[in-house]
């Protein structure tokens, strides 16, 4: 077999790039990418990070999209008004990666993903990532091999600790970080029952402010009520501090079964959660049947194979844009009912 060409990769916005870049290097990404430059407003923090891992430095996006050498970027700059950026890159002839939320206006994410489709460009972000996680993949298995009938409700949580300041960032902004736990942590699930539930009918939401310093809310829950009729909560906080880092846990009930999803503890040997998956449900003859599984690959990992297998033409991909837009549409509907304090319509 030929040795990968690695594609050379610019990375837009390091506040949060800078963490991302460090896991490339010690992940599946170093196999595909080379981080050949970083972009960032912020002159120092820029020079610093070029610095820190010998990449040319920019501080205007044009100015990158220009330099030749650089064949895709990552652009992790705030959700609002991302779509305009995407359509900047693709005009440049670059394929992008990109992160969640994807946006939060839905008609420009599903224009933006349009145009990509219409170009020949790769558009691919972490959540909802373009494979279907291990995790979900078994879901649905087990939904089809036990005849677990339709979807009826899901409760999740997910709670880290986090005290944080203002910074003067999008993460202080209420229209552009609406109910900022859900939209930062929780945004997950909201992508991921798209795949079970189909799409979302109406939202509520609530919210508060406990130890945060900034602006936005830290504890917040979402409601959200399917065209299915099947129902959804989603906790997400920045108050708790039990030791554990985003430990998520779900209860996903059908009409024939529950699906648990173990939340465990997060051991200080480890670097990532331990994920397990139980099933509860009944034979023909109504006897309880119970099985247990670790999914494989059941993170929200950048799929950066999948990326470069896309760039160079491959069909990759189980979620499309539909999947894609109709998360972003409960993302503007709660975004609305947390000012409206009202149920909204997806």
């Amino acid at each position: 077999m030929e040795p990968i060409k690695r594609i050379k990769i610019g990375i837009v916005g390091v506040r949060f790039g800078n963490a991302l870049i460090n896991s490339m290097q010690h992940g599946d990404a170093i196999k595909f990418f080379e981080v050949a430059a970083i972009c960032d407003k912020n002159v120092e923090l820029a020079n610093l990070i070029s610095e820190r891992y010998g990449v040319k430095a920019y501080y205007d996006m044009d100015a990158l999209l220009e330099d030749d050498e650089i064949e895709a970027i990552g652009l992790f700059t705030g959700p609002v008004g991302r779509a305009q950026l995407i359509r900047r890159i693709m005009k440049a002839g670059k394929d992008v990666m990109t992160t969640k939320p994807f946006e939060l206006d839905p008609a420009e994410a599903l224009s933006v993903l349009q145009e990509a489709k219409s170009m020949s460009r790769v558009v691919h972000l972490n959540s909802p990532s373009p494979m279907l996680t291990g995790e979900q993949l078994l879901i649905k298995r087990w939904v089809q091999e036990y005849n677990l009938g339709q979807p009826v409700a899901c409760r999740y949580n997910v709670w880290c600790s986090k005290r944080e300041k203002e910074t003067g960032t999008w993460y202080d902004d209420p229209d552009q970080c609406p109910e900022a736990p859900i939209f930062r942590i929780g945004v997950y699930l909201i992508n991921e029952l798209i795949s079970i539930f189909g799409n979302a009918a109406k939202v509520q939401s609530l919210s508060s402010r406990l130890f945060t310093g900034r602006p936005t809310a830290d504890n917040a829950q979402l409601g959200i009520l399917y065209n299915n009729g099947a129902i959804a909560n989603i906790f997400a906080s920045f108050c708790i501090n039990d030791g554990q880092n985003q430990i998520r846990s779900m209860v996903l009930n059908f009409e024939n079964g529950t699906i648990y999803k173990k939340g465990g503890v997060m051991l200080p040997e480890k670097l990532k959660e331990e994920v397990e998956l139980s099933l509860v449900t009944h034979d023909e003859k109504g006897e309880s049947i119970l099985v247990k599984a670790v999914p494989e690959g059941s993170d929200e990992d950048y799929q950066w194979e999948a990326f470069y297998r896309a760039i160079h033409g491959e069909a990759v991909g189980q979620v499309g844009m539909q999947e894609i837009v109709e998360g972003v549409k409960v993302l503007n509907a709660m975004a609305r009912a947390a000012k409206s304090q009202c149920t909204e319509t997806v």
